[in-house]
C-alpha cells in the first residue's frame, strides 16, 4: 500500500527545489544595483569560482562607480575562496570601507576564519537609510 509521501516504483526518493528554498547546488548569482549614494551587490546561491567573471565584472563596476558599496550576502548558501577573494578585492580597491549586509552564518565563519572581516564592515540588516536605485528612465 501507498500512502501520500511515499515515491512510487522507480520514482527517485528526493527531489531538488528550483523555487521556493535554498536547495543544494543553487547555481550563484551577482547582481549590481546602482544608487543614488551607494552601489549595492547582491550575491546569491552558490559563490564559487563558476562565478568568477561576474565577480571581477561586479568590482569593475563598483569600482568605476566611486560609490560606496555594500554586499548583500544573505541568500548565499556557499561560499569558496573565490568569493573570500572578491570581497578582499573590494575592500582594498575601494576609496570607502566595504558594508557587507545580512551575513549567512556560513559567510561568517569564512570572515573570521581568513581575517578578511576585518576590513569589512559587518551589518546585520541593510541599514536603516533606504536603498534608492538610480532609475534610468527618468532624467
Amino acid at each position: 500500500m501507498r500512502d501520500g509521501n511515499s515515491p512510487d516504483q522507480g520514482e527517485p526518493t528526493h527531489t531538488t527545489e528550483s523555487g521556493g528554498g535554498p536547495a543544494a547546488g543553487e547555481p550563484g548569482a551577482v547582481h549590481v544595483i546602482v544608487g543614488t549614494d551607494r552601489t549595492r551587490i547582491v550575491l546569491s546561491g552558490e559563490v564559487d569560482a563558476d562565478l568568477g567573471p561576474e565577480l571581477q565584472e561586479a568590482t569593475a563596476e563598483a569600482e568605476q562607480r566611486g560609490l560606496p558599496i555594500e554586499v548583500d550576502a544573505h541568500h548565499v548558501t556557499f561560499m569558496d575562496s573565490s568569493g573570500v577573494a572578491f570581497l578582499a578585492r573590494l575592500s582594498i580597491r575601494s576609496e570607502h570601507r566595504v558594508r557587507l549586509l545580512r551575513v549567512p552564518p556560513t559567510v561568517r565563519f569564512l570572515l573570521e576564519v581568513t581575517r578578511i572581516g576585518e576590513l569589512l564592515d559587518v551589518v546585520d540588516d541593510d541599514g536603516a537609510e533606504p536603498f534608492e536605485p538610480v532609475d534610468s528612465a527618468t532624467p
